[in-house]
């Protein structure tokens, strides 16, 4: 496979499509997308098309992790430029509610 030299413009779009597609990850247990629930921390995307994803959970004992995991892995298989999926999970920093967006903080009735 051939290496495309994408422009920072091209990776951000692109970022940008993997984030929107990430938006279809829903928590069963919460009902709310892994973006708006600030679970996803970093999106690193190659220019072989290999991304790797940083996420936490909310908790350490999770059930959910290879749940979550096989539906990112379903999801990006709707952004053309991705050709490899690497979800890596990271405790660190550690999840709070915090770092949930206005949108899950209403949905979930979180102050």
């Amino acid at each position: 496979m051939s290496e495309k030299n994408y422009s920072l413009e091209e990776v951000d779009v692109i970022k940008g499509k993997i984030l929107k597609a990430l938006e279809q990850v829903i928590d069963p247990e919460l009902g709310i997308d892994i973006v708006n629930l600030g679970l996803v921390y970093e999106i690193r995307f190659d220019d072989n098309g290999e991304t790797e994803i940083d996420m936490t959970l909310t908790t350490m004992g999770c059930p959910l992790a290879d749940l979550l995991t096989d539906q990112i892995h379903d999801v990006m298989k709707t952004v053309p430029e991705v050709t490899k999926i690497d979800v890596k999970l990271v405790w660190y920093p550690a999840w709070s509610v915090d770092k949930m967006s206005r949108y899950a903080r209403i949905a979930l009735g979180v102050k």
